[in-house]
Order: structure tokens, then C-alpha cells, then sequence
């Protein structure tokens, strides 16, 4: 069993299209193409974190359907487009607005928003966060996982600390 992180991926929202620049041409094309991502990348077995904006515009009947179609045992942090159908959906093992995990060996605090302090950041505990889309400055120990940041695909925390560390050599370099 792996874990998994994502975020944003705004089930049926057509506003990514435009605001987003997402390379879809439309919402059911966007929306079949982060579908077979996540359950390419994520297995029925493995544990999944959203954080936050699933599914905007959706009725309750297709949040339940997106919900069966993917893989994982899920879990949602709460986002600011996460309405009451989203929170109240069958498929959710877990729904909180903040959360806290151990990842191989790495303390996590996971919520839709980035924090500019979060608890024991000095003792090395790592942020992940969704809603700005890819856009925020990165911070030390502070990750963005959502789907417009990682192919509109689910991540590892390995895949999202490696990268950061290849990012890093390569500035230094």
C-alpha cells in the first residue's frame, strides 16, 4: 500500500479551462483525463489525501459516481469549493478540514491552504497544501500537491521531496 496526495482537481468545474489554462478542451475531457491519471497512478489498494476543491457544479449522484470510479481509500481535506454534496458523498473514509500523518518517517500537517507556520516546521515537519494552483513561491518544506503543479496526477511525498531536491541542485549548479 502506497499514499498518495492531490488536490484541486475540480470535478466538472469549467472554470479551471479558462482561469487555469488546464489543456482540456472540455470539462468531460478534463474530467476523463484526471480520472484515468489518478487510477493509472493509484491503486484500489493504496491510501489517497485530497486536499481540498474535488468537485464544483457536480450533482450529489455524480460526486458519488467520480467517487466510485476512482482508486484508493480516500480521504478529503476540506476545501473552499467543497460544497455540502462534496463533504456528505459515501465515498470518503475521512473527511477533516486539517489533518496531521506520518509518511515514511516524515511528519506531515496537510490542509487546502499553504500555512506560513505550521506546527513543529522547526523540527522538520513538512506542509502540503493545495489551492493556489501551482502558482505560491515554493518554502522550505512547504509542497503543493495539486494536480495543475503534478501533471493532473496524484503524487508520493518521495516523488514531491525528490523533485524538490532535483530543483534545488539544478539552481545550485
Amino acid at each position: 500500500m502506497a499514499v498518495f496526495f492531490t488536490s484541486d482537481t475540480h470535478f466538472g468545474d469549467p472554470r479551471v479551462l479558462r482561469i487555469d489554462k488546464r489543456p482540456f478542451k472540455s470539462v468531460p475531457e478534463h474530467d476523463e483525463a484526471l480520472i484515468a491519471n489518478w487510477n493509472a497512478t493509484v491503486s484500489p489498494d493504496d491510501e489517497i489525501w485530497h486536499l481540498g476543491d474535488f468537485a464544483l457544479h457536480a450533482r450529489p449522484e455524480r460526486i458519488d459516481e467520480l467517487l466510485g470510479l476512482l482508486n484508493g481509500r480516500k480521504h478529503l481535506i476540506t476545501g473552499n469549493n467543497d460544497g455540502a454534496a462534496t463533504l456528505a458523498a459515501k465515498g470518503w473514509h475521512s473527511v477533516q478540514a486539517y489533518a496531521e500523518l506520518m509518511v515514511d518517517g516524515h511528519a506531515v500537517v496537510m490542509c487546502h491552504y499553504a500555512f506560513r507556520t505550521w506546527k513543529n516546521m522547526g523540527r522538520g515537519w513538512i506542509d502540503l497544501h493545495g489551492h493556489s494552483h501551482g502558482k505560491l513561491k515554493p518554502q522550505t518544506r512547504q509542497y503543493d500537491v495539486g494536480v495543475d503543479a503534478w501533471d493532473y496526477r496524484p503524487v508520493t511525498l518521495e516523488t514531491v521531496l525528490g523533485t524538490r531536491r532535483r530543483r534545488l541542485a539544478a539552481r545550485t549548479a
